[in-house]
């Protein structure tokens, strides 16, 4: 365990804060912590920083409801930094991205697919909702509502047994267009992706105890 006095802060009483998401690894944002803001967020167990721009505390989430849930804080080998796992409410930056770190310098040569995940799909969904973006396809989802979203789920999973019927990849087509309207529902709805994940898990162990007592039986 590292004591809070043994970290080295900076000249302005601040040492840079690298905030990562605990269920990805992905690196959400950089800010910055004083004494102050660590103590805070220890305490609270959700992340507080300085900022150097209103020179004030700026408690995450306070404002947009975006909070992150402190789940481990780690010092690097020269005490001068802080990695912060966190379980996150919501977008990270206050764009609506998942993270705050969007924007290619160089670009590394790997397809595009390799940098998506569902999770992360579904951060910018939420973050649709939240932070109204103008002519976003997904904000203007939202704001016509539960039966919009349900009718445009009906019309794609009729698209997905009719594409189904002529060939492999009209079906990945409708069947991605499918899970990305099921997505906005469940972001509507309030509903998790590790809340499907453990709903299927408590399945897959019922089914198993099925065939377990047809087995025996």
């Amino acid at each position: 365990m590292v004591d809070i006095n043994e970290l080295k802060f900076d000249s302005n009483g601040l040492i840079p804060a690298i905030v990562v998401d605990d269920d990805s690894g992905d690196v959400l944002t950089l800010a910055y912590m004083n004494r102050e803001s660590l103590n805070i967020s220890l305490e609270k167990k959700l992340t507080c920083f300085w900022s150097r721009s209103r020179q004030e505390l700026w408690l995450k989430g306070e404002t947009s409801g975006n909070y992150q849930h402190i789940k481990e804080i780690v010092a690097d080998c020269d005490r001068d930094a802080l990695l912060v796992y966190v379980k996150k409410d919501g977008p990270a930056c206050h764009l609506g991205n998942a993270s705050c770190f969007v924007d290619d310098l160089m670009i590394r040569e790997k397809e595009a697919h390799e940098k998506f995940t569902v999770c992360g799909l579904m951060e910018l969904i939420k973050g649709r909702k939240t932070e109204k973006v103008e002519g976003s396809y997904t904000t203007y989802l939202f704001e016509k509502g539960l039966d919009k979203i349900l009718k445009k789920i009906g019309e794609e999973s009729s698209e997905v047994i009719i594409a189904s019927k002529n060939s492999k990849q009209e079906a990945v087509y409708e069947i991605s267009d499918l899970i990305y309207h099921l997505l906005v529902l469940m972001a509507e709805m309030g509903i998790e992706i590790k809340d499907i994940i453990k709903e299927l898990a408590s399945r897959h162990v019922i089914d198993k105890k099925v065939k377990q007592e047809k087995m025996t039986s």
